[in-house]
């Protein structure tokens, strides 16, 4: 009897650990502590977070990130571009890497899950399969890109498309993107050495917070990314003539604020005069002199224009353009058009991997939906030499880019969970 009880004890725990192994699961409150212990980097006392790229926090931030990873046993190196990239063998080293991973720098004023949850779930998903002694196939890589919102720096570096054009190009913090490169391990000089073949890796993987409101107004659990918008970037400069408020007539102006007030205007009316869900946003502006009894000369203000087709992007340029050229004429000052080098084009996922997404959602019993990305990814770079599949999870109140910006414990954990098994099904089904 004694014998027979021993027997099934030994034979449920066998299938407890079979089934643990077989269907394994992160640690949803590891994952959240990870994210409250990246906050710390940058913490603020007003109890908000600052980390934008090449920062002294964003540099701690990358230390502990390398740190967490050599203590998963990993190999951790940096390339040219600053991408932090951890390798961790698989069990035939002919096989091509499955990769994950996002990025941890911040916008201003940002908030603490912003690229920051797929990131931590990336240290998740390796600590989870080493705790369940699982090896697989396929070499794994978890890259964290650097400065993805200064210009998604480090994947368009992987992809080959980030020049020289870039590296001026500054930041909040006051450093170039050169310099940048420079402070956080990268070396400007090799760029070239962060480029990654065609067909390097066998697929990359990127979860992500929605960043927007239709998942939570749905209320379901996972959005399956068919794709991510593209982005272009300009600088619209107009140039009047800077005089005195006071003695200048109102109608001998050659006042470069109010035309830009009219453009800023007109790009709103034109956007969404076309049909579809193209969006045109200007978000920053610059008067100069800029003193209230001085008619402005000069104004630099920004354009950015989304899309999931670049076609679509072009004609609604061409046609803010041709109305800011006759609004600059009319206001007698002069209008330039400067592109800047942080534009993006469409990129599709990979529909096979959209498949395992929805197959790993389905079989953990997450509610799901297809869905375009409006926001700008590293995905849609790495989707230039790899196979991309993105998960997306819900935002509250639709809210990023804010210190409001919030993505629960639960949530981020259905995320990590389905980055997990998806990896494991395409470990098995990729050659």
């Amino acid at each position: 009897m004694f014998s027979r009880s021993i027997f099934l004890i030994c034979f449920f725990t066998i299938g407890v650990l079979s089934a643990q192994k077989n269907n394994p699961k992160v640690d949803q409150a590891r994952l959240e502590k990870r994210i409250f212990d990246l906050a710390k980097f940058g913490l603020q006392e007003n109890g908000e977070t600052e980390r934008v790229a090449f920062s002294d926090a964003d540099i701690e931030a990358r230390n502990w990130v390398v740190k967490t990873l050599k203590g998963f046993g990993m190999t951790v190196t940096i390339d040219a571009a600053g991408n932090i990239i951890g390798k961790k063998p698989g069990k035939d080293a002919s096989k091509k890497p499955i990769a994950f991973g996002s990025h941890i720098d911040r916008v201003p004023h940002g908030g603490n899950y912003d690229g920051c949850v797929g990131s931590m779930a990336a240290l998740e998903v390796i600590e989870t399969l080493i705790e369940n002694n699982i090896k697989t196939k396929h070499p794994l890589e978890v890259i964290i890109f650097p400065n993805e919102e200064g210009g998604v720096m480090g994947s368009r570096a992987m992809a080959g498309n980030l020049t020289k054009a870039a590296f001026p190009v500054v930041n909040a913090t006051g450093y170039s993107m050169g310099e940048g490169i420079m402070r956080i391990g990268g070396d400007t000089t090799k760029i070239k050495d962060a480029i990654r073949e065609t067909g390097s890796l066998a697929a990359f993987l990127e979860l992500h917070i929605e960043q927007g409101g239709k998942l939570e107004k749905a209320n379901l659990d996972i959005g399956v990314v068919e794709g991510i918008v593209g982005l272009k970037w300009w600088d619209v400069v107009f140039t009047g003539f800077a005089n005195h408020a006071g003695t200048t007539p109102m109608n001998a102006r050659q006042d470069a604020l109010l035309a830009a007030a009219k453009f800023i205007v007109a790009v709103n009316e034109i956007t969404n005069g076309f049909e579809g869900t193209q969006v045109g946003t200007v978000g920053r502006i610059r008067a100069e002199p800029g003193a209230p009894n001085v008619i402005p000369g000069k104004v630099v203000a920004s354009l950015e224009i989304r899309d999931l087709s670049a076609e679509v992007i072009e004609k609604v340029y061409q046609a803010i353009k041709k109305k800011t050229e006759e609004i600059a004429e009319a206001s007698h000052v002069s209008v330039e058009f400067l592109p800047l080098d942080t534009t993006s084009e469409p990129a599709l996922t990979d529909p096979s991997i959209q498949k395992e997404i929805e197959s790993s959602a389905k079989a953990l019993g997450l509610t799901f939906q297809y869905m375009p990305s409006g926001a700008g990814h590293d995905s849609q770079d790495v989707s230039r030499f790899a196979p991309v599949g993105m998960i997306f999870v819900p935002s509250k109140g639709g809210i990023s880019h804010s210190p409001k910006e919030f993505t629960s414990a639960e949530d981020m954990a259905n995320g990590a969970n389905v980055l997990l098994n998806t990896v494991l099904a395409l470990d098995k089904k990729l050659d």
